[in-house]
């Protein structure tokens, strides 16, 4: 049996010789299997990846990955996933805010028979304004999009070689894999944490960021944008039509000699906002279908110790 561990990292340069001490401590040292570890450098522009040089001459058993550039966390465990070896991946953060014990727990799930074992928030020793926005997010895809997501979400996940090879052939871009391993629907068991608070570094997980994962999550799993418009269009036309029957009576019985300006541009202003937010969408849509046309790779590798993208695919 082997076990791959896959690490994104993203200016974690302080982060990840404590993140190896901490894994060796918990897990290695624990185990009588086979295991790899996986380390995805994201772009960054820090030593993030000269210390997992280092840690890689430390132990043969990490292989090390730098991307061309910043692809994103999706791209970045979708590299580390494809390039692993292991019968199962397991997905960790490197900012040391997950207890490295959830390992041993997720593969004892995995070993009764668990295809994915999802490592589920049940407290966090963060801000009240990061929690609250969190749990928002999430209770949000829960009622729109995935109701399998649990309410305070996961980010830490165990997938084995079937879900592993499911994510490769889906190929989607602009989309959330922890959306796609529910969409799946897998046989999923879950071991739940504490998540700690950040003691090494700061977050990079930006506002943008965090928009462009709702959009993806909405735009990729749900009808929601579109169902939102034809509601917010439908209501326009009724209170239109509505307006346009009170004034014709109106006018009728002598009630108006002037129709009021005022009227008319707040109307012809709120129109022209709904089809500007309808064209927004569609145009999202449409953009997603030709980035997805294009086929262009998920990510590329500029250096490591693995086989690129177009390689494997070649082969």
């Amino acid at each position: 049996m082997k076990v791959s561990l896959v690490i994104p990292v993203y200016y974690n340069e302080d982060n990840l010789r404590p993140l190896y001490d901490d894994i060796k401590e918990k897990f290695i040292d624990k185990i009588d299997y086979e295991y790899e570890i996986v380390m995805v450098n994201d772009g960054s522009k820090d030593k993030s990846y000269e210390v997992m040089k280092e840690l890689a001459e430390m132990d043969g058993n990490i292989k090390i990955i730098s991307l061309s550039r910043n692809f994103g966390s999706h791209a970045a465990i979708l590299c580390g996933i494809s390039n692993c070896t292991g019968d199962c991946a397991i997905i960790k953060a490197a900012d040391l805010q997950e207890p490295t014990e959830l390992i041993l727990e997720m593969v004892a799930e995995w070993k009764n028979g668990k295809n994915v074992v999802l490592a589920v928030r049940d407290g966090r020793d963060e801000s009240q304004r990061q929690t609250f926005f969190a749990n928002f997010y999430y209770k949000m895809v829960q009622k729109t999009a995935l109701p399998e997501m649990p309410d305070q979400g996961f980010d830490v996940y165990l997938i084995d070689r079937k879900v592993i090879t499911v994510l490769e052939n889906l190929d989607e871009k602009n989309s959330a894999l922890t959306g796609q391993i529910l969409w799946s629907g897998f046989n999923t068991g879950k071991v739940y944490y504490r998540r700690l608070a950040r003691e090494i570094g700061t977050s990079k997980w930006t506002l943008k960021k965090k928009i462009r994962l709702v959009m993806d999550t909405l735009f990729s799993f749900t009808s929601l944008p579109i169902t939102v418009v034809i509601y917010i269009g439908g209501g326009s036309l009724c209170i239109a039509l509505v307006w346009a029957f009170v004034v014709l009576i109106a006018k009728l019985v002598g009630m108006i000699g002037v129709s009021g300006w005022t009227t008319l541009f707040i109307f012809n202003l709120f129109s022209f906002g709904v089809i500007m937010m309808t064209l927004g969408i569609l145009g999202e849509y449409l953009w997603r279908t030709f980035d997805a046309s294009r086929k262009r790779p998920p990510y590329i590798i500029e250096e490591g110790n693995c086989m690129d993208y177009s390689e494997k695919e070649r082969k």
